[in-house]
């Protein structure tokens, strides 16, 4: 189907009438839809958790999830260390708690709210994970010549993919990342290079939070999507809703 650009109408907006046409052949099914966007909109960043396990396949698949992210250049940056022993989760939240008062006094006004919010659940959590970016500053050019951090991004990707994937198995995720990472190198013995990025608990909850935390806490709120949209030029918002 041939669609003919019309005055006024921005390249976007007809790509978009056009796209039911082109997509209908890759398109998921309805509820297959559903079941993405809901693990989307449901995924939180859980502090509280259940104790219990989680199964090693259904982990397995966890990592497999997070495994298949995009990654610039395909440099999968990403490394993942599983933190089995007790008295290294008891070490990992000392550091956890540190950072945390070092963070509060920086807040100035807001310190005591924000010493009265959990950040982490590692020592109730039934899994945790450090993630960490491996060195591949010699090896991996592609797509990182001007933009570096783009193996931070990758693993990003690689966190949420995890992230959805246990809110579909019925399970929380919280991403700490309240520490100083030269310590938890050192503490986890990764090599000169590596850079861990955060410290993920995972397992069964009680229940997923109905909004997100800091939401709930009333320290912040998601902003208005229009907001943060703009069209050719940054403060100037679309003609056409988008």
């Amino acid at each position: 189907m041939t669609h003919t650009p019309r005055a006024n109408t921005s390249l976007a907006t007809q790509a978009a009438e056009g796209a039911p046409d082109l997509a209908a052949n890759s398109a998921f099914s309805q509820a297959e839809r559903d079941a993405v966007y809901r693990a989307i909109f449901e995924r939180r960043d859980m502090r509280h958790f259940a104790g219990g396990s989680v199964a090693p396949d259904a982990m397995r698949r966890l990592l497999t999830a997070a495994h298949h992210a995009p990654s610039v250049g395909f440099m999968q940056p990403w490394r993942f260390v599983r933190v089995a022993s007790r008295a290294l989760r008891t070490q990992l939240q000392a550091l956890v708690e540190q950072e945390r008062v070092l963070t509060a006094r920086a807040l100035g006004q807001r310190e005591d709210e924000f010493m009265r919010l959990k950040v982490e659940g590692l020592l109730e959590a039934a899994e945790v994970w450090a993630v960490a970016l491996a060195d591949g500053r010699e090896k991996h050019v592609f797509g990182r010549r001007t933009l570096p951090q783009m193996d931070l991004a990758s693993a990003a990707c690689a966190i949420q993919n995890l992230w959805l994937a246990a809110r579909a198995e019925g399970l929380g995720v919280g991403w700490v990342s309240l520490f100083d990472p030269i310590a938890v190198a050192d503490l986890l013995h990764m090599p000169a290079g590596a850079q861990p990025i955060a410290l993920l608990c995972i397992g069964p909850v009680d229940a997923f939070y109905d909004e997100p935390m800091l939401q709930k806490e009333r320290w912040t709120q998601r902003c208005a999507l229009d907001d943060l949209i703009f069209e050719d030029t940054w403060g100037k918002h679309p003609r056409v809703t988008v």
